[in-house]
Parts: C-alpha cells; structure tokens; sequence
C-alpha cells in the first residue's frame, strides 16, 4: 500500500522497506552463519554437569597403615540392597564396618563370613575420606570435594544454581536488551562467560564453584536469547524461520554432541573447562562482523543508523539501496518499555501466562547407561527433531506444530513407565522418542515466541517466557530423587504436564504468515479477545511544518497512525 500525504506521518513496513535487499545473500549467510556459531559454546555448558559433577563407583578408605589381614580388609564394607539394580546386593557406598571390631577379628585369627556373623558388626560412616573409581573419570567436583552420601545434596544443588542463574539472566536480559540494544549485550555477557569460566577453573571450594556457577548460568543464558533475537530481527521472513528454528537449535546441539566428546577424552573437570573458555574466546571477534538489529534502532528513533546498516548490508549484497529507505521523520525516540508492560496490555498478559505455563514442562527423563554415549545418542535425537520443526514452522500451523509436538511428547514419556522392566531397550527407544517430540516442541517454542511480541518487548518477553521455564529446570535435578519412591512417578508426572500442555497451547493466537509486529498495537489478539477499537498504544509524529518534502511514500500493510494536520 502507498500513501502520499501532505501531513504529519510517520508509518514503516520493515519487511517492505528492506524487501531490495533479498532474502539470501552474502549478507544474510554471514549473519546466519556467525550467530549460529555463538551457540557452539551454549551447547557445550547447558548440560556439563553430567561430566563435570559425573559420581563414579566409591566407597569407604580404610587408612593404609591399618593392620588387617587381606579377608577384613576385602570384608570392610558391608552389602546393601540397589533399587536400580532390582535388588541386587552391592558394596555400601557410604558405611563400612566399624574399625575397632575388625581390628580384634583380624589379631584373633577368625574370619568373616566363618567365624564371624557380618550382619552382627556394628557400622560406621566414612570417616576416613573415600576411595573412588578412576576407570571412568579422573576428576570431577564429585571426587575433588567429596560430594557423596551426607554431602550428595550439593551435586543437584549445584545444577540448580546454574538453572537460578538461567533463570535471572532470562529475567533481565531481554530489558537490557531492548534498552541498549541487542549487540552490547550479546558481546558483553559472551566476555563475562570467558571470565567467568576461567576464575572457575581455579575454584578453591564447592561454594566459590556454585557461586560462580550461577552467574555463568546468568550470562550463557543472556548471549543466547540475546543473539536469538537478533538473528530474528536481522533476517528476512523465510530464512528467519530456518534460522529460529533448524539454525540455533542445530548448532547448539553440535555443541552439545561435542561434549561427551571432549568429556571422553579429557576425563578432568578442568581440562573440560578450560575448552569452554576457549569456544567462548573464539566467539568474541564476531563482534567486527556482526551488526545491530535495524529494527531495535528504528524503535528508538535512531533512523540514520538503522538505514546505515541496511546500506552497508546493500553494498556486501552488491545491490543500490533506494534513495530513501526509512523516514526521516521517525528520528525521535519511542516510549520506553519494560517487563511491566507484558501485563499491562490484555493480548500480552494471555500469551505470557500461557507460555509461562506450558514452558514448565519440558523436561525429559535421564538415561541410565554409560554416560558419554547416553549424552551423545541425547543429542544425536535431537538432530532431526531440529530438522522437523523447521519443515513444521515453515509450512505448518504453529499452533498445531507447537501442540502436536507436546502431546506426542507427552505421550511417550507417559508410557515409558509401562514397558516391563525386562525389555530396557524398548524403554530407552520410547524415552527417546519422547526426548525427540519434546526438541521439536522446544524449537517451535523460542521461534512461536519472537512472531508473538513486538520489537519493542520482544527481547524482555522472549526472556520472562525463559525465566518462566526455568522453575522446571531447577527443580529438575530433584526429580530423579522421585524414582526412589516410585520407578514410574516421574514418567507419570512429566508425561501428563506435557500432554496437558499440548492441549493448552491451542489457546495461543496463530502468527503463520504474519509479519513480525513493530510495537503494540500490531500484535495478534488471543482467541475469543475483541480486540478494542482504539489502540492500546500510540506514537506521536513529529512536526513536519517547514520541510520542504512535499510528499512521503510510505510502504505498509497495516495501518496503525496517529494524523497530525497543522
């Protein structure tokens, strides 16, 4: 549509107004490609707890000066029953026979097992440190600080300080986003993961290790939404969507299959750190190729540098740019917004509740096994299901693609706990399978949020949407603790939530099709809302009394304005 007015008038299509540009050129591949990689290192530390707290196989230390014949010190540790192993006797992980008593066993010559009744001699703690198998990891925080029996609290702990971290940077990264706009903030908290990281590596407690542990959850969150958005807002309709979709979440979990690589053949906790540092390191000169979202620009009134960038963007795609691209009348900063705002207005506060709600559940159930391949096979699943949310987001409803994808999700995890326990491996492929709906659902979720909010708040509602589903990820650690009243409650719990969540997620309003809203006033309406007849927000236009212009050709397809006639 064009309008030419002799009036005060300030209305910009985006997507019209760069269309010159292409939808795939040397432009876009670089931006493409380079926010793709910053997700690599995301990858390898959302889920390094499995290594880096990995418990191996450990039991009581006796001292070494300990005068024992060969059959005490063999019987020292008593058998105890292990629910995973149907009830199999195993040595006892955090008791041993009490010292004193195999001592006079041993000087009098009787045996255990003959002479002497094991299950009538007195138990006593680890009191000397423990013994750990170094078969599968040479270090890890487990073994540096003892975090077994008594203290093994603090290894789930310890990941729900990182996913309290997520939690925060998800909360106040998308304000200081769309504050000071998207690049500052993605290059800035990349740095502070690399500083972070390092201080890390030389922790001299488990408390200094949390702690920091925290504020890295904070910031890796923090560059990942951050850049999320960007991407979103610098590409065009149809690479957007593979971007949002296939791009970040295929890389991260390149990331994320690189790391029971590096955790195989390091086997330290340190040294895994150290190749975290460096995959942030490697990410930091993006900064000289990588430019700010001309949208957040535009939405504070910094015109010339929003049409700097798309002029460059031009010159790298070997195209001339029209003589006007923006308005220049649009040079004046837009009212300010905050989280406050994503309650204040009715078709905001539904979809923030109802994401916050279905976001809850996407968690998946841990495989049990060798650890290195169970990560790597986690992460192999999940390249396909990323493969499918792109063909889904890019044909599909997304109300459909978001629910089907929960509900068989659902679905699966739920039935899991029916297999018999004879049959693990046809227990493994439906848990797998639920692991594979779920990914989908997790893509579909981030790019389904960026169509629903306007740049304005996109970044802060992409973030309260993520600080939403991080109470599942803290109380994730715990839920294993579940299978030790019953192997199947926590199938039963999180297939239900996420079964439930599939249905509930129908009640979004559908974005296909529909071009990324600028401020307020153009987002979609939740189902069964009237939507009112005056708008929730307007932008005032600049006096244009005294210019010489004698008409703007403004490109738009929807129409929202406030006419000013001197």
């Amino acid at each position: 549509m064009k309008i030419f007015l002799g009036l005060n008038l300030v209305i910009v299509d985006y997507e019209s107004a760069t269309s010159f540009l292409g939808e795939w050129g040397p432009f876009q591949q670089r931006v493409f490609f380079l926010l793709c990689l910053s997700f690599i290192p995301n990858g390898l530390t959302a889920l390094s707890m499995v290594f880096l707290g990995g418990t191996p196989a450990h039991r009581c230390m006796l001292p070494a000066h300990l005068n024992l014949s060969a059959a005490w010190r063999n019987s020292s540790i008593p058998l105890e029953e292990d629910a995973s192993r149907g009830g199999d006797l195993v040595p006892s992980k955090c008791f041993r026979y009490k010292l004193e008593h195999l001592m006079n066993y041993s000087e009098t010559g009787l045996l255990p097992g003959v002479d002497v009744n094991l299950s009538n001699v007195p138990k006593e703690g680890c009191l000397d440190g423990w013994e750990f198998d170094h078969s599968l990891y040479t270090s890890t925080i487990v073994t540096k600080w003892n975090l077994v029996c008594d203290e093994s609290w603090k290894k789930p702990f310890s990941s729900s300080m990182y996913f309290g971290g997520i939690l925060a940077g998800s909360f106040i990264s998308g304000q200081l986003s769309d504050r000071f706009g998207r690049k500052p903030i993605m290059f800035a908290t990349i740095a502070l993961q690399v500083v972070i990281t390092l201080i890390q590596i030389f922790s001299s407690s488990w408390i200094m290790f949390v702690a920091l542990y925290f504020l890295l959850g904070l910031v890796q969150i923090s560059n990942y939404l951050v850049a999320f958005v960007l991407g979103s807002e610098l590409l065009g309709p149809m690479v957007r969507t593979l971007f949002s979709t296939a791009g970040v979440c295929l890389f991260f979990a390149l990331g994320y299959m690189l790391l029971p690589l590096l955790a195989f053949f390091l086997r330290d906790w340190r040294l895994l750190q150290v190749t975290f540092m460096l995959a942030g390191c490697v990410c930091l000169p993006l900064f000289w190729f990588i430019s700010e979202s001309p949208r957040w620009l535009l939405s504070q009134g910094k015109v010339e540098e929003a049409e700097a960038i798309i002029r460059n963007a031009a010159k790298v795609n070997k195209i001339e740019p029209p003589a006007l691209i923006f308005s220049p009348l649009m040079n004046e900063k837009k009212k300010a917004h905050n989280i406050c705002d994503l309650l204040r207005f009715p078709n905001i506060r539904w979809n923030t509740l109802t994401i916050a709600y279905y976001a809850l559940s996407l968690n998946t159930a841990n495989l049990h096994g060798n650890p290195f391949f169970n990560c790597f096979l986690s992460a192999v699943v999940e390249v396909p299901a990323y493969g499918l949310s792109w063909v889904m987001f890019r044909w599909c409803s997304r109300r459909l693609s978001l629910s089907s994808a929960l509900f068989a999700g659902g679905f699966f995890i739920f039935i899991t706990q029916l297999i018999p326990p004879h049959l693990p491996a046809l227990s493994i492929t439906f848990e797998m399978m639920g692991k594979f709906a779920v990914s989908t659902a997790f893509a579909v979720i981030f790019a389904y949020t960026a169509e629903l909010y306007p740049t304005v708040l996109r970044n802060t509602a992409i973030g309260a949407s993520s600080t939403a589903s991080r109470i599942g990820s803290i109380v994730a650690p715990y839920f294993i603790y579940l299978g030790t009243y019953s192997v199947s409650l926590p199938y039963i719990l999180i297939g239900s939530l996420t079964a439930l969540t599939g249905l509930i997620s129908l009640l979004l309003p559908e974005s296909f099709g529909m071009p990324l809203p600028e401020t307020i006033s153009h987002m979609q309406s939740f189902p069964g809302k009237k939507k009112k007849k005056k708008t929730q927000e307007t932008e005032e236009i600049p006096n244009i009394q005294g210019r010489t212009r004698k008409s703007l050709k403004v490109k738009t397809t929807e129409v929202h304005m406030v006419i000013r006639v001197k």
